[in-house]
């Protein structure tokens, strides 16, 4: 109940404090200081994949600290065409910050990719777990908030009884690897 009380406060801008549980990395709230471009120093890049709108990724991902993509957005873009695995095999979909390119996020770990997509189907938006998360590059806020250690908004950690879960817009983590 803490934890749904902290996400709402989070949404009408009213101050909650608490930490998450190891391996999750907590941040503070100067990641989200303001820069040259919102909260990141650069716009969001323009060849986002899946057919994710950039002017949508750049509002959300920039210009935003509560607010998401709308429930059921990732299930409209050409995500689970291009992602859906042949039944042979099981393969892992790297997601990367639209901002920057850094690796974020590796799914499905320890679920099968059918368990990924019904997750994220029922909550609205892709769900990751613990194991899918790269921390050195995701941050927790307090409230929940879950950034970029450069400052895109990512989306929330929502636990429920399996333990943290992340829900994450997908316009944030649909960059192209960062190849320097």
């Amino acid at each position: 109940m803490t934890r749904l009380l902290s996400f709402f406060g989070s949404l009408l801008g009213v101050a909650t404090s608490q930490s998450y549980p190891p391996p999750a990395v907590m941040g503070d709230e100067s990641i989200m200081s303001k820069k040259e471009h919102g909260t990141s120093h650069v716009p969001v890049m323009k060849n986002l994949r899946w057919g994710c709108d950039w002017d949508t990724a750049d509002r959300i991902c920039n210009f935003n600290r509560h607010y998401a993509e709308r429930a059921g957005y990732w299930l409209t873009t050409k995500f689970l065409q291009e992602e859906t695995p042949d039944q042979t095999y099981n393969k892992i979909i790297d997601f990367y910050d639209s901002n920057t390119g850094k690796l974020l996020f590796s799914a499905p770990k320890g679920r099968t990719f059918q368990e990924f997509v019904e997750e994220s189907r029922n909550h609205g938006w892709p769900s990751f777990r613990d194991d899918e998360v790269n921390w050195d590059y995701v941050r927790v806020l307090p409230n929940g908030e879950t950034v970029s250690v450069d400052g895109t908004h990512l989306g929330h950690n929502l636990p429920d009884k399996k333990g943290s879960r992340y829900c994450i817009n997908l316009v944030s983590v649909a960059g192209n690897p960062d190849e320097s």
